[in-house]
C-alpha cells in the first residue's frame, strides 16, 4: 500500500506519521496500537481520525487477522464518506484496501465486484492519486479473478494495468505477481517464472519499508512456477524460503504463510 497525506485538514502536525512509521518497518502489532489510539483520541470529524483506523486496519491484515482487519475497514468507511466524500481518492484508496481483505477471507466474489468498481471509479476521477488507486484495485480484482480459476480475465487485468504504470513500483511487482499467478494457473509456467524473475528482480530494486509487505510472494510464485514444471526440489526450497519469511513477518494465520505452507504439502505430498 502507498500511504499520502491528506491535502485539506490540520496543517501542523500529523497525528498518524508514528503509526505509518511502524507499519512501514514492519512493526505491525505496535503499529495497529499506536493508530488505534490516535482514532480514540481524535474528534469524529478530524481529518486524521479515519486515517489512523485505515493504517490500523492495514496493520491488522498484516498480522493475519484478516476478520478483524475488515471490520475495521466497515467502520471506517463511513467517517471516510463524511470526511472526504464517496468520491474522493482516499475513499477509494480505502476501499480497494478492503478488498485485500475480502479475498484474504475468500470472498472472492465480493472483492471482485468493489474492485472493479473502484477500478471504474478512479478511471473516471483525474490525478496521480487515481491512477496509484485504478493500479492497486487492479491488483485485487485479478487477485480474486485467480481464486476464481479465471485465469485468463485476470492475465488481461493484470497486463492492462502494468501497461499503465509509468515507471516501476511496488505496484508493478504486485501486478507482475499477479500476472505470474494467472499464468501458472493456465499451466504457462515457463512464461510464470519468467514473470516471477523479473518481480524479483523488481523487488529487489524497492527500498525495504515499499517491498517488506510482499515478503515471501515472489518465492511463492517461483515456487509455484518450478512445481508446474515438475522441478519439486527447486520448488520445495522456494516454499519453504516463503513460508519462513512469511511465518517470521506475518505470522501463521496471514493468507501468504497459508498458502506456503498448503504448497509445502502438495508438494511433499506429491
Amino acid at each position: 500500500m502507498k500511504f499520502f497525506r491528506p491535502r485539506a485538514g490540520r496543517t501542523t502536525g500529523f497525528p498518524v506519521s508514528r503509526a505509518k512509521s511502524l507499519y512501514e518497518a514492519g512493526r505491525y502489532a505496535e503499529a495497529e496500537a499506536e493508530a488505534r489510539a490516535v482514532a480514540r483520541s481524535l474528534p469524529r470529524d478530524d481529518v486524521y481520525a479515519p486515517l489512523a483506523l485505515s493504517i490500523a486496519g492495514l496493520a491488522t491484515g498484516a498480522q493475519g487477522r484478516h476478520a478483524e482487519a475488515l471490520a475495521t475497514y466497515d467502520e471506517a468507511l463511513p467517517a471516510f464518506g463524511r470526511v472526504f466524500g464517496a468520491d474522493h481518492w482516499q475513499t477509494l484508496k480505502l476501499r480497494s484496501d478492503r478488498t485485500q481483505q475480502l479475498t484474504a477471507l475468500g470472498r472472492h466474489a465480493e472483492c471482485e465486484a468493489e474492485g472493479a468498481a473502484v477500478v471504474q471509479a478512479a478511471t473516471r476521477g483525474a490525478g496521480p492519486e487515481m491512477q496509484v488507486i485504478a493500479a492497486a484495485a487492479s491488483n485485487g480484482l485479478a487477485f480474486a479473478l485467480n481464486a476464481q480459476g479465471r485465469h485468463p480475465e485476470a492475465e488481461a487485468i493484470a497486463r492492462e494495468a502494468l501497461a499503465a504504470l509509468r515507471e516501476p513500483d511496488r505496484l508493478s511487482l504486485v501486478l507482475r505477481l499477479g500476472l505470474a499467478r494467472s499464468l501458472n494457473g493456465q499451466a504457462c509456467h515457463e512464461e510464470a517464472l519468467a514473470e516471477a524473475e523479473r518481480a524479483d528482480d523488481l523487488y529487489r530494486s524497492l527500498p525495504e519499508e515499499e517491498r517488506r509487505a510482499e515478503a515471501g510472494a515472489v518465492e511463492l510464485a517461483v515456487a509455484t512456477a518450478l512445481l508446474g514444471l515438475h522441478r519439486d526440489s527447486e520448488a520445495r526450497l522456494q516454499a519453504a524460503a516463503a513460508h519462513d519469511v512469511c511465518l517470521a513477518s506475518f505470522g501463521p494465520d496471514h493468507r501468504r504463510t497459508v498458502e506456503a505452507r498448503d504448497l509445502l504439502d502438495r508438494i511433499d505430498g506429491a
